[in-house]
């Protein structure tokens, strides 16, 4: 093979957000082609007249610059409409196509003049590089139609025409494409081309092993994008969906991907989606940030959704981090109140609230809270980890609930919240004895 003459292409079509499979299917092109030092193409696959929009072909560019899978050569299979014609006059005129007057299917009282293609019905095989030998017989196709009219070519005639005018030498795509092949290699052996290689990659399923769905699933990269996920992230566990590094590694970059991927390693049997997983590589990729990006990143994304950040935010960035899989998760965290006792005024916890799980009477619950407020406030040190080592053996000695439960509800004023120890460490020393003075005085 000479590497430099390697070319590949993605062909989405703008009919919709895009599919996390073509996403997929994208970056498998891209790898192969930069592996090879050849092309990758990006053809914006508009047969599709009456689904077609204008705001998707826009979508479709910015999904990949997003991806940072951005083609060498990028266009519209509509601009090329004049060679489809002048091809298909070509082979009617060799007669290895032929204009057919028919019955139109929905009104059979109208005729339309459709080109079909001659079929002499022969046994093809092809080389699949994830599947190997594959065969089908012609026969059942018959001379199968290849435009609506002179002027309107389908889906089928254009890939062929346009993969061979761009050089494409490998079509890699989703194995629910192999039963086009052969209807495509007749055309391309009507038409004089040579037979690129092709590589049919497994669908990716959901859970109950059906084909995953935009919407049933949700399987779309605005989706996705829009729940706070990473393109590096997303990129990383769809190289994983069907394919083995044969190593432990399951962390890549772009890069590594390009160094490491080979489609000898791919599977043949499809790979079940696991939104969970691809969260967890989500949070792997957060991880690497700086303190300061995460949280300008995070910031953004908050905003993006029409939200306030709040102004404590700075101060529980590092336990929101840990706790939150993605942007999204972290937006909600936020937006549900999870943090909300880190508000200047907190509502005032209620006295029955300070027992309720103390297993302790208020004035054995009043005095644990005095001692916790002694304790802490000859402590110097104040994360979690020191507080927590300064209480936890008096807790120990009195009953954990007694003295834990009413801390904690002290320093948040809720029913449900992070462990006493996190909340101190988080509000601070000011902060934490103020509140369980307060709370103390209750009682």
């Amino acid at each position: 093979m000479n590497p430099n003459s390697v070319v590949t292409r993605i062909a989405p079509s703008p009919t919709g957000e895009m599919h996390i499979g073509t996403v997929r299917t994208a970056l498998v092109n891209y790898i192969f082609a930069k592996q090879h030092g050849g092309k990758y193409l990006v053809r914006v696959e508009d047969t599709d007249k009456e689904r077609n929009k204008e705001e998707w072909v826009d979508a479709i560019w910015r999904d990949f610059e997003w991806c940072g899978l951005e083609p060498d050569a990028k266009y519209i299979q509509s601009q090329h409409i004049s060679r489809h014609k002048e091809l298909l006059l070509k082979l009617v005129s060799e007669d290895k196509a032929y204009i057919s007057k028919e019955q139109k299917k929905d009104d059979p009282s109208q005729t339309v003049e459709v080109v079909r293609l001659r079929n002499a019905g022969v046994t093809i095989t092809f080389e699949d590089l994830v599947r190997g030998p594959v065969t089908f017989d012609t026969t059942e196709l018959g001379d199968f139609v290849i435009a609506r009219s002179i002027d309107d070519p389908l889906y089928h005639f254009a890939v062929v025409v346009d993969d061979g005018d761009a050089g494409v030498t490998h079509v890699i795509r989703g194995d629910d494409h192999i039963s086009n092949t052969p209807r495509q290699i007749l055309i391309l052996e009507a038409l004089g081309f040579t037979r690129p290689a092709y590589a049919h990659l497994p669908l990716i399923l959901a859970p109950d092993r059906s084909k995953l769905s935009k919407r049933k699933h949700g399987a779309s990269l605005e989706n996705y994008r829009g729940q706070g996920f990473v393109h590096e992230a997303i990129l990383n566990y769809l190289a994983l969906l069907g394919w083995n590094p044969g190593t432990e590694q399951e962390l890549f970059t772009l890069d590594e991907l390009i160094q490491t991927f080979s489609l000898e390693r791919v599977h043949k049997a499809g790979a079940v989606f696991d939104i969970e997983k691809m969260k967890w590589f989500n949070q792997e990729y957060l991880k690497k940030l700086s303190t300061e990006e995460y949280l300008k990143q995070l910031s953004a994304f908050i905003e993006s959704r029409g939200e306030h950040v709040p102004p404590y935010m700075p101060e529980i960035i590092t336990e929101l981090r840990n706790r939150a899989r993605t942007y999204g998760e972290a937006a909600d965290f936020l937006k549900d109140g999870e943090f909300s006792f880190m508000e200047e005024h907190i509502p005032t916890p209620d006295q029955e609230l300070l027992l309720k799980g103390a297993k302790a009477e208020g004035g054995a619950v009043k005095a644990n809270l005095q001692k916790i407020h002694e304790l802490l406030s000859a402590h110097e040190a104040f994360t979690a980890e020191s507080v927590k080592e300064a209480v936890f053996d008096y807790a120990s000695q009195q009953g954990r609930a007694s003295v834990l439960w009413p801390m904690r509800v002290a320093l948040s004023g809720k029913e449900k919240s992070p462990d006493p120890f996190t909340l101190a460490g988080l509000l601070g020393k000011e902060r934490t004895l103020e509140r369980i003075e307060k709370a103390s005085q209750l009682l």
